[in-house]
């Protein structure tokens, strides 16, 4: 039985097909339309996903929508009604949408999903409805190792619940207790990666990153005036601080007047203001995500946890709730935003609508997030050679020392091979990799290479096998989504000079014998990489430790800033020759940038992407 999985019209659109339980294929819209975030309904994503499967539309048994848009509707309305006549603004620019489209998305979707295949609406699948953390629950649980599980789910907000609890055994997913609307840890980070002037639904993890160069001064300002956190997790919040009920802005003045004066203008420069609000917003989040761990292991007594939603991709919550929480393990699905969605709403039809048994077998059942288009070796060849590309062609015996040369000698390689990745992170799938221990390689990959803000910190990808070498960490972390101290004896002490300096002064001392990917609390978002989903990435890396001695490199996502990660082939040529990578390798084809041919230097490329 084959069920297609749909997330889309708000941000993050996706598509994944599951057949007889298992997940054949998942991918982001944005990904083919190269749109970042598109919210669109994801043609592009459906359509390589049928692909996969070696089906048509015909060949479907239900498709599933990720939640129940009525329930939305319903939640607006109320909120609307709570607050007149405030909002009626926003009011008036929503509900033109939802009467036009999303009120009537049953018939909406029937005529998207018509027009991959021939057309006739009647000739359709079943179409049915998920909850939205329903499918974040699911997305959580099912594709976990684990036979039990708590799960927990934290997001800005589904049809009403914006927290929820949910307890697994077996194919069984049942709901504990949830806080709704307005009150919203995500939406309350959101806030302040707003007032800090990065994008919403985008700019969170550059929120997280910035944490560590400022001091949490304004902890007991957002407990005391925003966020009434109870020792139980469980929280409210004051919503005279706030406009995202009613208004277009997600803080109004009243929250100005707490943070020292207005939201600081996007591409302005980041003062110590901002670090300070970042670090304190972030010190307040983990807070809030332990206790609720604590909560939930006290009430089910699951000795693990399962994690979905946006806030689940805060790494350094769940680098704590691992290190000093009470659970044995955790596990957070890798999409663990709204794209994971499309997962979840199709385990969920699978094992809870029609009670089908779930099999265990100790690993989880995202294959690494390896489930996008993959590209063989005469694709590649004709991709290339209609590009005018100068390549190498070579068998892994030879190409992967060469690499490891090329990485040991500080120079950056754009790496692509096996299946995209699903999901916000990079994986080593479509990465842009370098030198763990060059002091330089932050520096250069953010200038000249992804050409974003110098602040933001780059991940290790590190042998799985040796992860416990050079971090505090002692289990497998795949998927880029658990932050964990820099071993001690792998640090590099600071002087009383260094130690005495503030904000972005910061960037430039390093910290460690892998300096590139050694944040500047001595932290880093680990990805450790294994045979048995990555041979070829796994393989890179054990070729760079015999060269080196360091089994660590820098991964990156392959994209510039506010592109979507590459997908194809020419979309890895295309993002080479626009920067200053110096090598590029498609499946076993090496190219140096030294050899391609002239590409014109026309930098009014960096404008077709939003900046995210």
């Amino acid at each position: 039985m084959r069920i297609l999985g749909i997330s889309a019209y708000y941000h993050d659109s996706a598509a994944a097909i599951v057949e007889d339980g298992a997940i054949v294929a998942a991918a982001q819209e944005e990904r083919f339309t190269r749109k970042k975030h598109d919210p669109r309904f994801p043609h592009g994503a459906s359509r390589y996903c049928l692909e996969q499967a070696g089906i048509g539309l015909d060949g479907l048994d239900y498709v599933v929508f990720y939640d129940k848009p009525l329930e939305k509707f319903d939640r607006l309305l109320e909120t609307y009604l709570a607050y007149a006549p405030r909002g009626f603004r926003s009011f008036l620019v929503a509900m033109p949408i939802w009467l036009k489209e999303k009120l009537f998305l049953k018939t909406l979707l029937k005529r998207e999903l018509a027009t991959l295949g021939d057309g006739k609406a009647s000739a359709l699948p079943r179409l049915m409805f998920s909850e939205h953390h329903q499918s974040h629950a699911a997305s959580a649980f099912y594709a976990s190792p684990f036979q039990e599980a708590a799960v927990l789910c934290m997001d800005g907000v589904g049809e009403w619940a914006t927290t929820s609890v949910w307890m697994g055994q077996g194919h069984e997913l049942e709901p504990q207790w949830q806080i709704d609307f307005p009150h919203s840890l995500g939406l309350l980070y959101s806030a302040f990666t707003y007032f800090t002037g990065f994008k919403i639904n985008s700019g969170e993890y550059k929120l997280m990153g910035l944490a560590p160069y400022g001091k949490p001064k304004y902890v007991d300002v957002i407990l005391r005036e925003l966020f009434d956190l109870k020792e139980d997790g469980t929280f409210r919040m004051n919503m005279d601080y706030f406009n995202y009920t009613t208004g277009l802005t997600m803080t109004n003045r009243r929250f100005d007047a707490l943070f020292d004066g207005p939201p600081r203008p996007p591409e302005s420069p980041v003062t110590q203001r901002e670090m300070d609000i970042a670090a304190s917003i972030q010190a307040v989040t983990e807070e809030a995500v332990l206790r609720l761990g604590r909560t939930v292991h006290k009430e089910l007594g699951a000795q693990y946890l399962c994690m979905a939603g946006g806030v689940a991709l805060n790494c350094v919550a769940n680098g704590r709730l691992l290190r000093e929480g009470p659970f044995k393990d955790i596990w957070i699905q890798p999409a663990a935003g709204d794209a994971g969605g499309a997962v979840g709403a199709a385990l969920a039809l699978w094992h809870k609508y029609l009670e089908q048994p779930r099999t265990v077998n100790g690993s989880d059942a995202m294959s690494g997030s390896y489930l996008g288009p993959g590209f063989d070796d005469a694709d590649i060849r004709r991709c290339l050679d209609g590009l005018g590309a100068v390549y190498e062609c070579l068998a892994d015996a030879e190409l992967l020392p060469r690499l490891a040369d090329i990485l040991a000698k500080e120079h950056v390689v754009g790496w692509f091979q096996g299946r995209m990745e699903f999901g916000p992170r990079a994986l080593g799938g479509r990465s842009i990799i370098g030198d763990g221990r060059s002091r330089k390689m932050q520096s250069v990959m953010n200038r000249k290479i992804k050409y974003r803000e110098s602040f933001r910190p780059f991940a290790p990808s590190v042998l799985g096998e040796r992860v416990s070498d050079y971090f505090e960490l002692d289990r497998p972390s795949p998927y880029m989504l658990l932050v964990a101290p820099v071993r001690g004896d792998k640090r590099h002490p600071m002087t009383e000079q260094q130690a005495a300096l503030f904000g972005i002064e910061k960037l430039n001392v390093p910290r460690s014998e892998i300096p590139a990917v050694t944040h500047v609390d001595y932290s880093a978002r680990v990805q450790t990489v294994h045979p048995e989903t990555n041979p070829r990435y796994h393989g890179l890396i054990k070729a760079f430790a015999e060269r080196t001695d360091c089994p660590v490199i820098v991964n990156t996502s392959f994209n510039v800033r506010g592109e979507p990660i590459v997908c194809t082939p020419e979309d890895a040529y295309r993002c080479f020759m626009r920067t200053e990578m110096d090598y590029l390798a498609i499946e076993g084809f090496l190219m140096a940038k030294s050899d391609q041919p002239k590409w014109e230097r026309d930098d009014t490329w960096q404008t077709e992407f939003e900046l995210d």
